[in-house]
């Protein structure tokens, strides 16, 4: 019973993720190469470029394409995949949050999952750590990994979401992770650093847009007063 659950499993998975490429080759996520261009992404997974938010724009540019099975497929035949958030260093792809559809992998435990991706990816380890999860680094969102599949450049890390009970994997390429990161931090000292200007220069056009109003309508209004 347990060896045809684990073929039947290796045979499902194997679809799933024939087309991530040579065993131990972690420079892609199926079609999906570390370092391609924005747009290249987009045009894949078909969406316009300018779907990308951007999170930092100096000291580099950092944006996040967020794709949605429900709008559009990489492979329409393949419905596994329920998101994919591409995250880009100065336009070039840095990280991969993949979260699978928990319908279409219903009943599969974390050792189906490790023994498939392993199939891709080679052996895993199971290192006792956690990762974060979201975007921004404000918004604490980190999930413990189940295993792991890393070389000197380029990890991957399985994980299982409390929302929804899905399991994701993350996708990192090291070098560009950190450099992203680094930009990140300083954006953000950056941006609390002026706060404090901006919001005076808030406050002055908000009052100068006042006035501005106030004066529109005071041309219109004065002529028309009778007393």
């Amino acid at each position: 019973m347990i060896r045809s659950r684990t073929l039947v499993t290796s045979l499902l998975f194997g679809a799933l993720f024939s087309s991530l490429g040579t065993a131990q080759d972690l420079s892609k996520y199926r079609d999906f190469q570390f370092g391609m261009r924005l747009e290249s992404v987009a045009k894949q997974v078909h969406m316009n470029a300018s779907a990308a938010k951007t999170t930092h724009q100096r000291p580099a540019v950092i944006q996040t394409l967020q794709w949605d099975q429900s709008y559009s497929a990489p492979a329409a035949e393949d419905r596994s995949l329920r998101s994919i958030r591409f995250d880009f260093y100065n336009g070039e792809l840095f990280k991969m949050v993949v979260t699978y559809d928990p319908v279409r992998i219903e009943g599969l435990t974390t050792e189906d999952m490790v023994d498939a991706i392993s199939a891709i990816y080679g052996p895993a380890t199971k290192p006792e750590r956690t990762i974060a999860i979201s975007a921004f680094s404000a918004y604490q969102d980190s999930q413990k990994v189940l295993a792991c599949w890393e070389d000197a450049q380029y990890s991957y890390n399985l994980f299982r979401s409390p929302y929804g009970n899905a399991f994701g994997l993350i996708a990192i390429s090291k070098q560009l992770d950190l450099v992203a990161a680094d930009a990140s931090r300083e954006a953000e000292r950056l941006d609390k650093q002026e706060a404090p200007a901006k919001e005076v220069a808030r406050q002055m056009k908000q009052e100068e847009d006042k006035r501005v109003a106030q004066e529109k309508a005071r041309l219109v209004s004065k002529p028309k007063f009778r007393p």
